[in-house]
Order: C-alpha cells, then sequence, then structure tokens
C-alpha cells in the first residue's frame, strides 16, 4: 500500500487506497459503512462485492451508492485491483471468489484485523478463540474487566462487530471473539493477550482440511512476538499442547503462556509436570494461577454459576487472561463468582414436577455435548440429541452418554444415524421425529431429580433458523408444559 502510519494507533495507514469489501454480511456492512465515512480521505473508492442479491443487501447498497460506493451483485471476477480487501468471514478462503479477490489486491484483511489497525495504539485487545468455549469465555473476560473497572467492549462474534466498536470509541479494551473464518484473513493482528481454547474438527466445509482449521486458529498468537504478549492456552487438548511443544522453546519466542492444565487433565499443572514458567490449574477444589512468580488462589468450583469440567476450563482461561490485561486478583474473584451462564449454553430452563431442563442448544458439534456432559451427576440426565447432521464420528459420544445418561433422544435428520449409533449401548435410546417429539418423550421418562438436556451435538438447520432460534423454541415449549402443569 505504500502509506505511511498514522501516530497513535496500531498499524492504520494514512490512506487505505482503494478498497473491494467482499460481501455484505454484519462485518461487511460495518466495514463497508466505515470506509465510505472516510471516502475523500484516506479511502479513494469503495467496491463493494456484494454476492447473491437478497431484498436486505439490495436496500444497504442502495445507500451505500447514494455515498459514492461501486456495489456489483452475482460478480466473482475482478477487471481492476484494489489496494485492500477486507473480506467477510462467510467467504471461505478457498473459494474461487476469495482467490479471485485475493488476486485483485494488495492484500486481503478480516474485519478484525482492519479493526485492530485502526484502534488507537494505547488500546489493549483481547482475542479468544477455539472450537468450544469462545462466548462464555470472552463474556467472562469481559465481566472482569468491568469488574475492575475497565472500559471494555465484547466485540467480533459477540456484541457489535470490532469496526463499529473502535470507531464509536467506546472502548479502551477489546474483548475479542474471533472465529476461524477471521483469524484465517489476519495478517498483523497482535492482541495483548491470546486466548486458544480447543481445537476438535469443526467447520471442515469451510477450511476443507483439519490442518487449514487448526492453522487459523493458531494464528490467534501468531504475532504475539511483537508486543511480547501474552497467550492462554489449553493444555488438556492434544492439538493446542502439541502447539506449545512447537514454540515453548524457540529461542525467538518473546511472548509469554499460561497453559490450562496439562494432558493429566485440568486438575493438573503444567508447571509441574513440564516445567511450564506460568500454570492454571485446578487445585483440589480451587481456582489457580501461578503467573509471573504469584501463586493466585481464586475461589472454588463450586463457588462458580457455571458447571462443568468445560466451564472450570473456560474460568481458568478467563481468569488468567485477565491476570495477564493487569487485572488484581480480588477483582478477578468478584467476577468469577458473579458471572451467570448465558443463553443457550448449559442454561436452565425450567422444572415440571421435580424434573429440571437445560438449554445447551450451542452444542452444535460433539465435543460441545461431552463436555456438557460432566456438568451432570451420573444417571440423571436425559439428552437430547440429533438436528443437522454434520457426519461426525459418533464412536467417543456414544461411549459417553452410555457411562453418564440416563437415556438418549435422538431427533431430526441426524436422529437414525445416531439412533443406529447406540444400537449396541446400554443406555436407553429412542428415536423421534422432531425436537418437540424428543421434548415429550423425554418427559415421560424422567423421574423427580432428573434433567432434561437439549445438547444437540449437531447444528439446528434441519428445523430451524440457528441454534439460538432452536434454544428459544426449546424454552418456550418447556414453558408452555409448565405452565400446563400447573
Amino acid at each position: 500500500m505504500g502509506a505511511s502510519i498514522i501516530e497513535g494507533t496500531k498499524a492504520a495507514p494514512t490512506c487505505w487506497g482503494d478498497v473491494l469489501i467482499l460481501g455484505l454480511g454484519k462485518s461487511g456492512k460495518a466495514a463497508a459503512s466505515y470506509c465510505l465515512n472516510l471516502l475523500g480521505g484516506r479511502v479513494k473508492s469503495v467496491t463493494i462485492a456484494a454476492g447473491e442479491k437478497n431484498d436486505a443487501a439490495l436496500e444497504f447498497a442502495a445507500r451505500c451508492e447514494a455515498l459514492g460506493a461501486h456495489v456489483v451483485f452475482d460478480m466473482y471476477t475482478f477487471k481492476d485491483t484494489y489496494d485492500v480487501c477486507i473480506v467477510s468471514p462467510g467467504i471461505s478462503q478457498f473459494s474461487r471468489f476469495y482467490e479471485n479477490a485475493k488476486a485483485a489486491s494488495t492484500e486481503v484483511i478480516s474485519e478484525v484485523e482492519f479493526a485492530w489497525r485502526e484502534s488507537p495504539a494505547g488500546s489493549r485487545w483481547v482475542a479468544v478463540t477455539g472450537t468450544n468455549g469462545k462466548t462464555t469465555t470472552t463474556s467472562l473476560i469481559t465481566h472482569i474487566l468491568k469488574c475492575a473497572g475497565e472500559r471494555v467492549a465484547a466485540v467480533g462474534n459477540i456484541g457489535n462487530t470490532c469496526i463499529e466498536a473502535v470507531g464509536n470509541g467506546e472502548a479502551d479494551v477489546y474483548v475479542c471473539e474471533a472465529s476461524s473464518f477471521q483469524l484465517a484473513s489476519c495478517q498483523a493482528f497482535a492482541p495483548e493477550v491470546a486466548v486458544l481454547l480447543n481445537i476438535t474438527p469443526d467447520h471442515l466445509y469451510w477450511h476443507m482440511t483439519f490442518e487449514a482449521y487448526a492453522e487459523a486458529k493458531k494464528q490467534v498468537y501468531a504475532n504475539l512476538n511483537k508486543n511480547q504478549g501474552t497467550l492462554v492456552i489449553d493444555a488438556v487438548c492434544d492439538v493446542t499442547r502439541d502447539c506449545v511443544k512447537e514454540f515453548k522453546n524457540d529461542p525467538k519466542r518473546a511472548f509469554g503462556y499460561i497453559p490450562v492444565g496439562c494432558a493429566a487433565g485440568i486438575d493438573h499443572s503444567m508447571k509441574e509436570a513440564c516445567g511450564s514458567e506460568n500454570a492454571a490449574f485446578l487445585d483440589g477444589n480451587m481456582l489457580r494461577v501461578d503467573f509471573k512468580g504469584e501463586e493466585v488462589e481464586l475461589v472454588g468450583e463450586g463457588d462458580l454459576l457455571i458447571k462443568g469440567e468445560h466451564n472450570v476450563s473456560n474460568a481458568l482461561a478467563a481468569a488468567a487472561a485477565a491476570l495477564a490485561c493487569g487485572v488484581g486478583a480480588a477483582q478477578v474473584r468478584e467476577g468469577l463468582v458473579s458471572f451467570k451462564p448465558l443463553e443457550h449454553r448449559l442454561e436452565p430452563c425450567g422444572e415440571i414436577g421435580g424434573v429440571k431442563f437445560v438449554n445447551d442448544s450451542k452444542a452444535t458439534n460433539v465435543d460441545a455435548t461431552l463436555k456438557a456432559l460432566s456438568a451432570f451427576a451420573p444417571h440423571t440426565a436425559i439428552f437430547l440429541l440429533g438436528g443437522n447432521d454434520k457426519g461426525t464420528d459418533l464412536d467417543e459420544l456414544v461411549e459417553a452418554c452410555d457411562a453418564k445418561c440416563k437415556a438418549v433422544v435422538c431427533f431430526g435428520a441426524a436422529g437414525e444415524r445416531f439412533f443406529d449409533a447406540f444400537a449396541n449401548a446400554g443406555v436407553k435410546h429412542v428415536r423421534v421425529e422432531h425436537m418437540e417429539d424428543a421434548l415429550d418423550t423425554a418427559i415421560s421418562m424422567a423421574q423427580p431429580g432428573d434433567e432434561v438436556v437439549l445438547s444437540p451435538a449437531c447444528s439446528s438447520f434441519d428445523e430451524f433458523d440457528s441454534f439460538e432460534h432452536r434454544g428459544k423454541v426449546f424454552k418456550q415449549l418447556v414453558a408452555f408444559r409448565a405452565n400446563n402443569a400447573r
């Protein structure tokens, strides 16, 4: 691009030049609006390759054209050249659309990187990624920082887009939930604190291979050397623990890291197991972070309002990230014990005749459902499994449900395959058509003291618009039956 960097920013150029916006999703619209405000100054031109036509996109495009943008629909090749392309996360880096845009552009970046470059030099960024647990951990870090009196905004896949928050100047600390899609197009993004929770197979339709998916996730800490930042990393997960092996003895490494747990589990310290400088782990029932020579005992596992072993891991990661941001131990403790479960994530949602109901609709893959199982006493939970089948292996899920569940009810497009997978399992398993049928079947089997858990291990698109839609409908169905039972 050749432009100099504006003093007082992370890496914002004096001129972005000719800008191509690829896609008109939420982040594409935000990036387009921001760039149009700079048109005639730091931006020479704005071209929007909007993809397919729909009413909302056409309406937004008309507003952009009135402000001077060139908008094209259903065009996936480019004759002109651009200084920078800002790509929407829904467009795979392996698609022809992306590849053509890359060939026509000096560089391709995500909206996350665009916002980071534009942000003040003194602002702090905490970036959170991983297959599961991102939203809970991002929200918990944000909550802890608010308890500490920080001016903080949760951005990215949660809250406002990054560029909207930066443009509004609404925070000094940006806690960014970053997906693999967004990280795949990051070049210079260097948060002060990066959090890598876990990596298990997911979104392979977008990344094509698990290796490409893992590499995108690892981009969250690729530039930490620039600012001597801190990485908080899950060391229980085999894939992320291998990342530690890759960088820990690198003589060029200039960033610190805090491993959460180790190969032996969340209740073991990598400091003791492997001699790492820092560690976050469960010490007996106490959440503990050893950081920069200080051993910080935080709160008991039972003091957390979010349940399950995976949420202990999330809480440890959030606490470690907050401490790395300079938050005091007292404020971290306050945030941990006051943080409530998020919607659709092991969310208590009612009780009928002594049977409790839990909405875990966000569990859209097998790994998330496996983690949810740890939150329940053996043989007291009836799990509702199914939805839009991702085709992942079910052996581990069957084994875990067989050991832990009172029963499973399989439903939706994936219902038949899930039901067949339990053919040789001892746990009671039933096949029904729809989620509502699954709920009623579970109610008929449940006894006082049991819990009925929607934790589908599938996406929602066979019956619903999103996991949020599925979870809201589930809660409505439970509430309707609870009212009728009175």
